[in-house]
């Protein structure tokens, strides 16, 4: 089933404003009146579909245009959950935004789910000024653990692009796990549940891309250091023994001209895991988004 939705915020009095709002079965948008402190000026979108999840041959667009100066954050309210696949019919969503300036957009969902034998894409295209700001958070499970799934599905893709003006690309990145002959997703990914990567980009995440990549580096020299008795730690060598494998791996790096922008990439063995750092580094939104994400 075909379905689109379109939102634009704009400033109304001083104020972020949904000015036009628009969507057809099975999308809908849930906008709240307030989302924390009266003087917060932030727009929340929740996007939701009918069902709880999407189809078989599904196919959402969506369109948000955020004006200069406005602050918008599209959320949802549970996972996004992908059910099985009738034939090879592949179910799609893809958002297209635009981000004025002096502009915040925080695409921050909970993870998709994908069930046994399912298929899906999804593709997210960004356009910004030089001053846009944009954090993107995008993650997948493994699946339904509780029925035994796990990284059980046909196909998965997830494209993000963030283009400047002048269709100038400045950000270009695809997942892509699908089943193959050489062997399983599951039997690639191993112990791992989940894995993420969220961007942050812009002049109001300067303070967060910087914290952010201390974080990430202080947690892989926990993870991969073990104390030593002559010098107080080592280096954790294959050769090692005592080796185990990390159960949360991140790297984070700076992208765009005079690093404007920081990618962190996830591989975690726990759901829970990646939810606790995603509240950890995103918590000092809360000024500018009214409340915290994932909290």
């Amino acid at each position: 089933m075909e379905s689109e939705g379109k939102v634009v915020v704009e400033k109304v009095g001083e104020r972020s404003t949904v000015t036009r709002c628009f969507s057809k079965y099975p999308l809908k948008f849930i906008i709240p009146n307030k989302v924390g402190p009266s003087k917060t000026d932030a727009v929340w979108i929740y996007s939701l579909t009918y069902g709880g999840g999407v189809v078989s041959g599904d196919s959402i667009s969506c369109e948000l245009t955020i004006g200069n100066a406005c602050t918008t954050v599209l959320t949802t309210q549970a996972s996004t959950k992908v059910y099985k696949s009738m034939g090879s019919k592949c179910s799609e969503q893809v958002l297209e935004a635009s981000i004025g300036s002096d502009a915040l957009l925080a695409v921050v969902p909970d993870p998709v789910t994908c069930f046994s034998t399912a298929r899906y894409s999804q593709k997210q295209v960004f356009r910004v000024v030089s001053d846009s700001s944009l954090v993107i958070v995008d993650w997948i499970t493994s699946g339904r653990h509780e029925s035994g799934e796990k990284w059980d599905f046909d196909f998965y893709k997830s494209t993000n692009h963030i283009f400047l003006e002048d269709n100038q690309p400045l950000f270009l990145d695809t997942v892509l796990l699908e089943r193959g002959s050489i062997g399983s997703i599951a039997e690639r990914m191993q112990d791992y549940q989940v894995i993420a990567m969220i961007v942050l980009l812009g002049p109001k995440m300067k303070h967060i891309q910087n914290q952010v990549q201390k974080d990430v580096k202080r947690i892989m020299s926990e993870q991969l250091y073990v104390p030593s008795a002559s010098s107080g730690r080592q280096v954790i060598t294959k050769s090692d023994c005592c080796f185990t494998k990390p159960s949360f791996i991140a790297s984070a790096s700076v992208f765009g001209p005079k690093g404007i922008g920081v990618v962190v990439r996830i591989a975690a063995m726990t759901t829970e895991s990646v939810y606790k750092f995603l509240h950890h580094q995103l918590t000092c939104l809360e000024p500018l988004l009214g409340m915290s994400p994932y909290r």
